[in-house]
């Protein structure tokens, strides 16, 4: 029996399983086995023959977003609308067939915008281009994913589903799980918060599925084993996903209401070129960049050029941005902006800078 055949047999005992407390090791030693096959599945066969057309594309700009969606629901159609990259769009399916980059500038920021080619059901197992579409896809920062506002839900569901089964976890956070392997002396279990879902004894079964009988385990907060099984695996991807529903200009006024309310969607038309603006405004706040602008001493600050960063970034990250050198050389900081009680204020290396901020260097 080949290892698909093995992960659909895992996947229809899973549905034929009554949930209840009787069944809840079983369940959870079923999907131990389940990620350990398509794990099997994902990683590249040995025997791989001359390299095909290449794929993967260089990655570039401050920021990657990954365009991915089922054939024509107007993926190309908005590369071409927000870059100026031009992707063939037609009326028929599949007309990407390799990874297309383009580039949007926005608020002084260079993202790059990867035009995957469309996504079929069965992907995750290599189907189409499936597996290179994926994998690529876990190299972003954001993936956008486009849907048809006109084919109700299944595309999501079905999208979320390929994703999931290739260990990418769209809008989760990682499990707070510390998992570390011993050389011996079993397994030391023991977790800080009431557990609902997970025991020692699943914890251990799971774990020997996994042919590990030395660790350590201690749960941080009440999670599943479905969030255990990522953490022993350790190859999950989290990331930020913005669900955009295209083609609302054919939907009534009630349904575009219902799917611009649920959390993380927008609703746009790339025909009509509506609502466009406020996506950019949504993606750059999934991709927690903020601006930062440069000043010399008895000089105005440069508000043409702002150093792009992520939201978090300190001083220390800017010195390195500016030149690897300069943190070395580094006396004091003035900013100026909201990240200070007044301006401007002297501060040091680990000054957290915001949204806007200008600062000015005092080198030794």
């Amino acid at each position: 029996m080949g290892i698909l055949e093995k992960i659909a047999e895992i996947e229809r005992e899973i549905a034929r399983t009554q949930k209840n407390k009787a069944t809840e090791y079983h369940l959870g030693l079923l999907k131990a086995k389940l990620a350990k096959y398509r794990a099997q599945l994902l990683e590249p066969s040995k025997s791989a023959g001359a390299k095909g057309e290449g794929f993967d594309v260089m990655k570039s700009g401050d920021a990657r977003v990954a365009l991915i969606g089922f054939p024509s629901v107007g993926k190309s159609t908005f590369l071409s609308l927000m870059t100026s990259t031009e992707s063939e769009a037609a009326s028929y399916e599949f007309t990407t067939l390799t990874c297309i980059p383009g580039v949007i500038q926005y608020k002084g920021a260079n993202i790059q915008l990867l035009d995957l080619p469309g996504i079929i059901e069965g992907a995750a197992q290599g189907k189409g281009r499936g597996r290179q579409v994926i994998a690529v896809a876990r190299t972003a920062d954001v993936v956008i994913m486009m849907l048809d506002a006109t084919k109700g839900d299944v595309q999501r569901e079905l999208l979320e589903k390929e994703l999931e089964s290739v260990g990418i976890r769209l809008n989760r956070k990682k499990p707070n799980i510390y998992f570390k392997i011993k050389k011996g002396g079993g397994l030391s279990f023991n977790s800080t918060v009431p557990l609902t879902q997970c025991s020692e004894k699943l914890v251990q079964l799971i774990l020997h599925e996994y042919k590990i009988f030395n660790a350590e385990v201690l749960f941080r907060e009440d999670s599943t084993p479905d969030d255990f099984i990522d953490v022993i695996v350790g190859n999950r991807v989290y990331m930020p996903c913005l669900y955009v529903y295209n083609k609302v200009d054919q939907i009534s006024i009630e349904e575009v209401d219902r799917l611009a309310r649920r959390p993380n969607s927008v609703v746009i038309s790339c025909g009509m070129k509506l609502n466009l603006d406020y996506l950019l405004e949504m993606l750059w706040e999934y991709l927690s960049l903020i601006c930062i602008y440069t000043k010399k001493r008895g000089e105005r600050p440069d508000f043409n050029d702002p150093i792009i960063m992520r939201r978090g970034s300190n001083v220390e990250h800017v010195c390195h941005r500016i030149h690897r050198t300069l943190a070395s050389q580094f006396k004091y900081s003035l900013v100026w902006g909201t990240s200070t009680k007044y301006s401007p204020q002297r501060v040091g290396l680990t000054h957290v800078m915001e949204h806007e901020d200008v600062i000015q260097i005092v080198k030794k």
